[in-house]
């Protein structure tokens, strides 16, 4: 059974250096991944014609705001200088191959709210997606970015400090 804390969202821009890092938005609350198609719905003399039309796909974020997260910098920046942004949408359980499922897309961002309310502040985006997304597989991630996404059981002094607020992964 998938869980929501099975999958994340990485983010690199277009134009990173070959061989930089995605990076996993911080705070993450949720995240969704949407396909729909449009319908061609035309009626003739004969009765009614319909027919599949053109896909959209888009990706969608929620996470507490946080100065200096690179993740949440990219969608920013993206959004703030009109380029494109390279998302994945990863499994973190590895498959057969040791590796994880993923889905693979260009994006150009259509939206970025961020809402202060009671408590602290959020930050939404959605990223729509250019032309189709591919699905494929990356290699295993650091472990560190699981525990980052979501931290598992540790024995009593296994480590240190607090729980982490940001990371970056290896290129995806």
């Amino acid at each position: 059974m998938d869980q929501g804390k099975d999958t994340i969202l990485l983010f690199q821009s277009t134009d990173a250096a070959l061989g930089s890092a995605a990076f996993v938005v911080g705070n993450s609350t949720e995240n969704s991944y949407s396909i729909e198609n449009d319908i061609v719905d035309e009626k003739t003399k004969f009765g009614r014609i319909v027919g599949y039309g053109e896909n959209s796909e888009k990706f969608e974020f929620t996470a507490y705001a946080e100065k200096g997260d690179p993740g949440q910098k990219a969608v920013l920046d993206a959004i703030r200088q009109k380029k494109q942004l390279k998302v994945w949408e990863a499994d973190l359980n590895l498959n057969e191959a040791g590796k994880h499922d993923s889905l693979f897309a260009r994006c150009i961002v259509s939206g970025v709210e961020k809402s202060a309310g009671e408590g602290f502040t959020e930050i939404s985006g959605t990223l729509e997606v250019i032309g189709a997304s591919v699905e494929g597989e990356i290699p295993a991630l650091d472990p560190a970015i699981i525990e980052f996404a979501r931290y598992g059981f540790e024995a009593p002094g296994e480590s240190t400090g607090e729980y982490p607020n940001q990371e970056t992964v290896a290129p995806a």
